[in-house]
């Protein structure tokens, strides 16, 4: 499924060096704003453990992992919804995003400017909240004032419904609150999909701490971040970008030994990766062979025959069935023979909704 995350932030805090990490590629990240014009895009593997169960098991020839795309896109400033600092530009990047990740500073370090003189990571977020709510308002407004005379005039259901929607939409982005705030119904929601609004995307806050301060829950910008995520609903991510770029060099065993000294579990931007595929509402189902192991990415709600067109368009057209087993079944019994002895591979049909883990052979004809 070809679904987006943006990188946003002011300039300088980090945004551009936590890409080249996501996607080992090394685009200029330079110390001076607007280092990044045009926005770049990265393809990442999205981390599974259980693809490593399920290649130890088949050993197949070849093992492909479901992968989740990033954008990075240049630093917004003060203004931006009025073209300051190529704001536009920027803006309609992020519009063409289905989820942001908001890289806010949260470390001291007299050597790198602040595009704002100073570090306030709440400053930071709310300058880029309100440049996303005015440029929202902008288009809200103008679709108001071009349909709202006629659907009142000629009474038109669809047209009042949408006026209705559109009054709501106002009101929030004029009490400065974003559109994800809001609680919206599928029709409204079916509604609002064309205006296509910054502020109606899931976002997470990136915390970009310094290295002393990875293991360092205690650090007071990234306790102002909580608060201000919790206060939303949203989530909070904390990495250092610099140690993420040098972990990707890594080999497995250099960068488990880097992170044990680090005092982490884990990478900042597994976390990340996988934080960002669960906010869309991704899930992953397997096919499994001793010729493949393959990751496929769906959407929560999706059914059997939707998800076989993910691998191939016949599939979808000429679905029969899904023969279906639980990886969790798979990983207690460790073969497939014994899973189906013990009566725990399914046949699902046509409005069977998919499970993440499952690991299906679809039957189709065309």
């Amino acid at each position: 499924m070809s679904l987006t995350a943006g990188i946003v932030g002011l300039p300088n805090v980090g945004k551009s060096t936590l890409f080249n990490a996501i996607t080992k590629k090394h685009i200029l990240a330079a110390n001076y704003p607007f280092a990044t014009i045009e926005p770049n895009v990265g393809v990442v593997m999205v981390p599974d453990y259980r693809l490593d169960f399920l290649n130890e098991l088949y050993k197949p020839k070849s093992l492909v992992p479901t992968t989740f795309e990033f954008t990075d896109i240049a630093g917004l400033v003060k203004g931006a919804n009025a073209g300051e600092g190529l704001g536009n530009k920027f803006l309609s990047h992020i519009r063409e995003v289905d989820a942001i990740c908001e890289v806010v500073r949260c470390f001291d370090d007299e050597n790198i400017i602040h595009v704002e003189s100073t570090v306030d990571p709440i400053r930071d977020i709310e300058i880029i909240g309100i440049e996303l709510i005015l440029a929202d308002l902008d288009i809200v407004e103008t679709r108001l004032s071009k349909i709202e005379k006629k659907a009142k005039m000629s009474k038109d259901k669809e047209g009042l419904k949408e006026v209705a929607l559109l009054t709501k939409l106002k009101e929030c982005l004029e009490n400065n609150k974003a559109v994800r705030s809001l609680e919206l119904d599928e029709d409204e929601l079916l509604i609002m999909k064309p205006y296509n609004l910054l502020t109606a995307k899931p976002i997470i806050y990136v915390a970009n701490v310094s290295e002393d301060e990875l293991s360092n829950s205690d650090n007071k910008y990234l306790k102002l971040v909580r608060e201000y995520a919790n206060k939303e609903g949203s989530k909070v991510i904390s990495v250092c970008a610099k140690v993420e770029e040098e972990l990707c060099e890594l080999d497995d065993a250099d960068k488990k030994e880097l992170l044990n000294d680090l005092g982490v579990d884990s990478s900042g931007l597994d976390k990340l990766i996988q934080a960002t595929y669960s906010l869309l509402g991704l899930k992953t189902f397997f096919t499994s062979g001793t010729d493949e192991v393959r990751a496929w990415t769906f959407k929560d709600g999706m059914k059997a025959p939707d998800c076989a067109g993910i691998i191939h368009t016949d599939f979808k057209r000429g679905f029969i069935r899904a023969e279906v087993m639980s990886y969790k079944d798979l990983e207690e019994y460790k073969d497939e023979k014994i899973v189906k002895e013990k009566g725990k591979v399914r046949l699902e049909g046509k409005e069977y909704l998919m499970q993440d883990g499952d690991i299906c052979y679809f039957r189709f004809n065309v």
